[in-house]
């Protein structure tokens, strides 16, 4: 009979239904599972119980981290931390760019090379001051 073995029960599954699901598939296919850091096996009713319980706490522990991790960005932004990846380029930066672009006749492409950016991110902040600046 064909055996389905993973390191660790949360690589297998998202939720408990999902495990469950899948427990209900393996069954219904002639295959047994096998958890070796839990050290359930689906070959005893046993096993067949410790694979629910600890999906349930698989299920249960992500929950956790992702209220914890909301709850940690929600103070965050409320202490006034500006969240995400720092910006990549400053104002005065762009306005130099623009600068450039303008007097000179160069390319954005050879403007954002030579200020050590991408072109679409030099394009994306040029783009924005402009929006702005039309207000």
């Amino acid at each position: 009979m064909p055996l389905t073995v993973v390191f660790k029960l949360d690589r297998l599954g998202r939720s408990v239904l999902h495990l469950s699901d899948l427990l209900v598939r393996f069954r219904n296919e002639g295959i047994h599972f096998c958890s070796l850091s839990e050290g359930i096996n689906t070959t005893t009713p046993g096993g067949k119980l410790v694979y629910h319980l600890f999906s349930a706490f698989a299920e249960f522990q992500r929950d956790i981290i992702a209220e914890n991790t909301i709850a940690g960005l929600e103070a965050a932004r409320k202490r006034g931390t500006r969240l995400g990846r720092p910006p990549a380029l400053d104002i005065e930066t762009v306005l130099a760019a623009q600068q450039f672009i303008s007097q000179k006749g160069v390319s954005v492409s050879e403007a954002a090379r030579r200020i050590g950016v991408s072109r679409a991110t030099l394009a994306r902040k040029l783009q924005r001051k402009d929006a702005l600046s039309g207000i």
